[in-house]
Formats: structure tokens, C-alpha cells, sequence
């Protein structure tokens, strides 16, 4: 096991990496290789005569080069293909390039094109990167990661591949997603790529589909529940407590049933949170900030509706509970104001319910007076309409479950009602953004969990926000490594959602801007890494420096992709 780090020559003060290869070891190393970049003195003392064309290519070169590739690719897939391949070859190059083409890119390398991927990802598989822990290989787990191709790991994105984005079970094809994360951890808060580690927790799919195909590359056999699959996450944890115990682990795309039982189990043990709960209640929260200085009001003026009762919509209810109880609210007063609807239609006690459900669920004689078909089944529609919705949320997966007659019962619950279909990819959708503004005559605030254009209203251009975690996770983790955090908090998430919308200046507001550019990330990441890291501190969990010398702290473990000299070991 390599450790990577970045030296500084005691005389003149150059900053250098000291590299463990020479030869053609080294150019074929992801993290060490620089390809035609390699400058004459380094090939002459790395031994990289005659292994390297005579042109010495700058990085500037480098990226021209390989965007006119990118470009000339058919399709969406095909470039995905591509920048998994470049980042086979060159990390520094692979990110470089990605930061000067950021919201071209981002869609390629994760949502919705990795989504297309991951269904594919056992036909495309190419070469290994990450690890993959397996039932069958769990009483090993020591030997595995110590395969880590780093020592000095600060960051771990783990799936078992049972909830990937909206399309279900994907078993073993699911690691296209801690490899896409760890991507944008790298891209927006400049972790090294040497300090991230992807892993696969395999335990058997559902699928079908997968399980016939010859070509699938996970463990085939159903999926593995209860106490079995327990005890193999419990050994995974400890096993990473052990080998790296300053890591922070980012649970990733597992299902519903058990994303909410190992991030309670394991939060407290082990600095941990799962993106799909907390950073998208988190980001969804920024919007409603936002929204809330658009509109002049307070998230207590509001009644929300939540479309989709699992680990997204419960984190976005979660997080709207701890800012409505910040305005002042008690936690019943809270709850009051979120309407839970799931396939059963609106969440009633008695109903049977998740534990995290039942926050929610409604007492039956509360919703008595409410005019609908089915006191037992409260349609979408019925609850917009009783309840008197103005914010109101999807994440279901349901293309199409926002029609025009739930757009226009929000419409006229008041004015500028928030709508946000969240699902992902684009083609999962509830709603788009232009039925939104046809159905309202664009009286309304629109964000979205796929990127889509902006739309035109009397000749102006209507942003469309997109309501992406990339906004938060990677400075919410970010902030807690600089911190030193034995834990990540739920106050942490709130300070987060407030900083970020915090950055949206009064300008783009009044364009209906929500959350703030995506070229400006890496500068969002640091805020947000700031406001982690000052309520770290503040609730005694982080170092105790001040905000100047913690911005410091963060902006100084910000990689920059750039070729620094090399000598050897």
C-alpha cells in the first residue's frame, strides 16, 4: 500500500511529489502518470527514455487535446466511456479538464448519464478501480483493504447497489456511483483523488434481469437480508475503523429499509452520513431559504407537501423540521405543517409505516373536514388541494405524477408556489419545468433534480435551479475532515442549507435563481466546508481555530489538478 503525499524541499521551498515508480510503472499509474507532460529532466531520471513521444506537452495542451476527443464522441454514453477511460490514465488531466468544462461535464460523469452507465456497467467494465467487498469475501475484509491503492484514505463512498438513483436494484453495476461521487468530491472540494476510496458492498441482487445476464460481474445470487446482511456491514465498519480511522464514510444509493438503520446505527461510531437523506434535505432546504427571501415569508408561513415517503423525501421532511423548529416552532408544530404522500396516498396513523414515516403520518380526525373520494386513500391531488399546499416536492420517480391538475391546484393555494420534481434522471421527472410554468402562467418557483434549460416567459429567460447535491456533500465532508469531527450532526446539514443559500446574490433572486452558479463550486464548497467546520467547533465536535485560520485550514486541503515536480523515492 502506497502513501501519497506532497513534499516541500527544505533549501529553495519547491513543492514536490515523491514518486514510488520509474519506468513504465510510472506512466501507467492514474495518480503519478503526466503522459507527453513529463518534462526532459524527469524522463532522463525516471527512466522514461524512449517510452514517451519527443513533444513535451503542457497541461494547457494536454486539455485540448483530449476535450477535442470528448467532443467528437457520438453520444452521452461514449463520452462517459471516455472520461472513465482518461481517468484510467490521468487523474490530474481527467479533473483539469472537468473544471474547465464543469456544467458540460457534470452530466456526463454523474447524473443522469452515469445512471445509463450503471445499467450497463458489467458490458463496460474495463478496468478496476475501488474495492469490492463481498458476502462471500467479507471474512477476508482485512486483506481487502489493504488493497487500498493508498494508505493515507480520508474518504470512503460505499452502495450495496439496492437503490441506485431512481432505478432500483443494480447490484454489483451500482459502483458506477462512489466512483462518479468521489469524481465530484474531487472536482468541487479538492480532495485528492489519492485520499478517495470507492467500494462495492456486494450481497447478491434482486434483479432478475442481472442475475440472467451472462456478462454480470456481481455476486449471483438474492440479495442477502436481516441478520446476515447485518453482520457483514458491521464487520465492513469496524474493519474501516481499524485500517482508517480518521475516514469520514459516505453511505451511498442503499435502499430505504436500511439506509435509515445503519446511518442511526453507525453515526454516532463512526464520522458518517448518507448523502441521499441528509445531503438532499440539506440542498433542498437552501431552496426554500431561497424561496423564502424571493417571496418575503418564513418557512412557517408554509405548508409542504412531500410526494415519495423514502430516503430522499424523509431527509428533505427531516430538514425541514429543524428549520421550522429554528423560526421557533415546537416539533409537533413542525410536523403539523408536512404532508407525507406515498403509494398509499397521504400518510395516516394506523397505516402501516416506517418508524420515520410515522413523524409525519396524520391523525385521521385532523384531516375529518377534508372534502375527498376516500378517507382511506387521500389522493396527491386532495392533499394539495386540502391542505392548501405552497411548496411542494417529488421524489418518486414517477414521470408524469405532477399533472396539470396538481400544478394548478398549487397555483391557486397562493402566489409564487415552490414546485421541485427531484427525481433523477430527467425522463423521471414528475413534471418539467416548462408544464410548471404553462400550468401556472409562470406564477411560480421552479427547482429541479436533473438539469434543465432555462425556459422563456414574456421574453425573459426563467432560471431553472437545479437542486443538486454536489452543492452540499462535498463541503459538508470537506468540513468535517479539516474539523476533525468524530460525528456530522443534523445542525451541521441546517448550517450548511443556510450558508449555501447565503451565496445566491439579491440579483439572481429576483431571476428566480435559487442556489448559486455551478461554475462557482469549488467556492461554494468552501463555504459551505466553512459553515460545517465553524458548527463543528461551536458545538465543541471540531478544532477549536477561529473562522480565518479554519478557512485557512480549508482552503490549504483544496487540491488544485496541476503537474508538480517529481523525485524519487
Amino acid at each position: 500500500m502506497l502513501t501519497y503525499s506532497k513534499r516541500s524541499d527544505r533549501f529553495s521551498g519547491e513543492e514536490y511529489v515523491e514518486v514510488p515508480f520509474t519506468g513504465m510503472s510510472l506512466t501507467e499509474h492514474p495518480i503519478y502518470n503526466k503522459g507527453t507532460a513529463f518534462p526532459e529532466e524527469e524522463r532522463h531520471a525516471l527512466d522514461l527514455c524512449g517510452l514517451l513521444p519527443e513533444g513535451v506537452s503542457t497541461l494547457a495542451l494536454q486539455k485540448k487535446r483530449t476535450y477535442e476527443s470528448f467532443a467528437n464522441k457520438s453520444d452521452d454514453l461514449e463520452k462517459y466511456i471516455y472520461m472513465l477511460s482518461l481517468q484510467d490514465r490521468n487523474e490530474t488531466l481527467y479533473y483539469a479538464l472537468m473544471l474547465d468544462h464543469l456544467e458540460e461535464m457534470l452530466p456526463i460523469v454523474y447524473t443522469p448519464t452515469v445512471g445509463r452507465a450503471c445499467q450497463r456497467f458489467s458490458h463496460l467494465f474495463r478496468r478496476r478501480r475501488g474495492l469490492y467487498v463481498t458476502a462471500n469475501n467479507i471474512h477476508h475484509i482485512d486483506a481487502i483493504l489493504q488493497n487500498a491503492p493508498f494508505s493515507n484514505v480520508s474518504l470512503i463512498v460505499v452502495t450495496d447497489g439496492e437503490r441506485i438513483l431512481g432505478l432500483g436494484d443494480l447490484g454489483s453495476n451500482g459502483m458506477g456511483i462512489p466512483i462518479g461521487k468521489i469524481s465530484l468530491y474531487v472536482a468541487a472540494a479538492g480532495l485528492h483523488p489519492a485520499y478517495c476510496l470507492p467500494i462495492q458492498i456486494d450481497v447478491g441482487t434482486n434483479n432478475e434481469e442481472l442475475l440472467a445476464d451472462p456478462l454480470y460481474i456481481g455476486l449471483r445470487q438474492k440479495r442477502l437480508s436481516g441478520e446476515a446482511y447485518d453482520l457483514i456491514i458491521e464487520q465492513f465498519v469496524t474493519a474501516v475503523r481499524r485500517h482508517f480511522p480518521g475516514a469520514l464514510l459516505q453511505w451511498e444509493d442503499f435502499g430505504k429499509n436500511n439506509a435509515f438503520r445503519m446511518l442511526e446505527r453507525y453515526r454516532e461510531r463512526v464520522c458518517s452520513f448518507n448523502d441521499d437523506i441528509q445531503g438532499t434535505g440539506s440542498v433542498g432546504t437552501a431552496v426554500f431559504l431561497s424561496a423564502m427571501k424571493i417571496k418575503k415569508q418564513k418557512l412557517s408561513d408554509q405548508r409542504f407537501v412531500m410526494f415519495g415517503q423514502g430516503q430522499a423525501g424523509l431527509g428533505i421532511a427531516m430538514q425541514i423540521k429543524t428549520g421550522l423548529m429554528k423560526e421557533g416552532l415546537s416539533e409537533r408544530e413542525a410536523c403539523e405543517r408536512i404532508y407525507g404522500v406515498d403509494k398509499d396516498g397521504l400518510n395516516l396513523t394506523g397505516m402501516t409505516l416506517t418508524n420515520e414515516q410515522k413523524i409525519f403520518a396524520k391523525d385521521p380526525a385532523t384531516v375529518a373536514n377534508w372534502k375527498v373520494a376516500d378517507r382511506n386513500h387521500i389522493t396527491l391531488l386532495e392533499t394539495v388541494q386540502n391542505a392548501r399546499a405552497t411548496i411542494l416536492i417529488g421524489v418518486t420517480g414517477q414521470a408524469g405524477a405532477f399533472n396539470e391538475e396538481v400544478l394548478k391546484a398549487m397555483a391557486a393555494n397562493g402566489d409564487l408556489p415552490l414546485i421541485m420534481p427531484l427525481s433523477n434522471p430527467n425522463t423521471k421527472a414528475e413534471c418539467t419545468p416548462e408544464q410548471v410554468v404553462q400550468a401556472t402562467n409562470g406564477n411560480c418557483l421552479v427547482a429541479t433534480g436533473s438539469p434543465f434549460k432555462p425556459i422563456m416567459l414574456n421574453n425573459e429567460e426563467k432560471i431553472v435551479s437545479q437542486c443538486n447535491n454536489l452543492y452540499i456533500f462535498p463541503g459538508v465532508g470537506l468540513g468535517a475532515l479539516v474539523a476533525g469531527t468524530p460525528k456530522v450532526t443534523d445542525r451541521m446539514f441546517m448550517a450548511a442549507s443556510e450558508a449555501l443559500s447565503d451565496l445566491v446574490p439579491a440579483e439572481e433572486l429576483k431571476k428566480g435563481r435559487m442556489l448559486p452558479r455551478i461554475d462557482k463550486i469549488r467556492y461554494v464548497s468552501a463555504q459551505v466546508a466553512l459553515a460545517v467546520a465553524r458548527e463543528a467547533r461551536e458545538s465543541g465536535l471540531g478544532v477549536r481555530a477561529d473562522d480565518e485560520k479554519l478557512l485557512q485550514m480549508i482552503l490549504s486541503a483544496m487540491w488544485e489538478p496541476k503537474y508538480l515536480p517529481y523525485r524519487g523515492a
